[in-house]
């Protein structure tokens, strides 16, 4: 199983912030926007990751997350020339992927909860596709997860007028090998693009398709805008200062799937030692004996 993080697109909703900045790398609280879809692969277990962005913005990336190394993964990087749909990072990802499974996640979501890292094991684990949904109070913006009576997905449609239901498809996705096949033979879409709509519903139509229905326990938000920017900034924040998590912490995420030791967290710790964030490591190492 590897890794995509689709990190493109103009964030247009966010001009003229990103005008001159990748939306992925505009901190939510004290982490950049990307460390928080890491965390999610990396608590997986996935440690061979690709990060697709625009030419201009992908050498923020390295210049912010490297080779991996330091978290004892693997980064690769690649070029989304344009914003074509969700679905072409999986055609950009052929090459990396070489005949992989893998578990495909937006670079502006933030996900969190007990639900989401043992509903992502379970796809991990299973044969086929899994997608996500999240109850929403307003679905007509998303991809809706139409059910049957018996809670059996029947139907996905984007942005209806009429929602079958108020579970909305977020933007993490665990898809087999046979899923680039399917996004090279798609046609792009009225507005252009090779919609992941169409990979989902292809996958449903043959019955290979579980649906994963996070709860009202679990956090999921879409990042995209500058009050959910700020939403999610409030919710981590908060969580941060009640709880004493630090939801996207790549080193802790690293450290927990047995990718670092405790000593390279504590590397970390020092490198960054001026700061809220480095002393959040420290007591990571404090806490093991380090």
């Amino acid at each position: 199983m590897k890794g995509i993080v689709l990190a493109g697109g103009k964030g247009s909703r966010l001009y003229p912030i990103t005008l001159g900045v990748s939306k992925q790398l505009l901190p939510v609280y004290d982490c950049p926007m990307i460390y928080y879809p890491l965390s999610v692969l990396l608590r997986a277990g996935i440690s061979e990751i690709l990060i697709i962005s625009s030419p201009e913005h992908l050498l923020g990336f390295q210049n912010l997350l490297g080779d991996g190394s330091e978290f004892g993964v693997s980064f690769s990087y690649a070029k989304q020339f344009a914003p074509k749909g969700i679905a072409e990072s999986l055609i950009i990802a052929e090459n990396f992927l070489n005949g992989d499974a893998c578990t495909l996640i937006l670079g502006d979501n933030l996900f969190y909860g007990d639900g989401v890292e043992k509903g992502l094991q379970k796809a991990i684990k299973s044969e086929g596709a899994s997608i996500f949904s999240y109850p929403v109070k307003d679905p007509q913006r998303y991809g809706v997860i139409g059910y049957d009576a018996n809670c059996k997905p029947i139907s996905i449609i984007e942005k209806p007028q009429k929602p079958a239901s108020n579970r909305a498809v977020t933007g993490l996705y665990v898809y087999p090998n046979t899923a680039v096949e399917i996004a090279k033979g798609l046609n792009p879409s009225a507005r252009g693009e090779i919609e992941i709509t169409d990979i989902n519903q292809h996958f449903l139509e043959i019955g290979n398709l579980s649906v994963i229905d996070l709860s009202k326990s679990d956090s999921w938000f879409d990042t995209g805008t500058i009050d959910s920017l700020y939403e999610a900034t409030d919710y981590v924040r908060a969580l941060e200062s009640r709880v004493g998590v630090k939801v996207g912490c790549i080193e802790e995420a690293a450290f927990t799937s047995g990718f670092i030791t405790i000593h390279q967290v504590g590397a970390r710790a020092e490198k960054l030692s001026s700061t809220s964030y480095g002393d959040y490591l420290s007591q990571i190492v404090q806490s093991h004996g380090g």
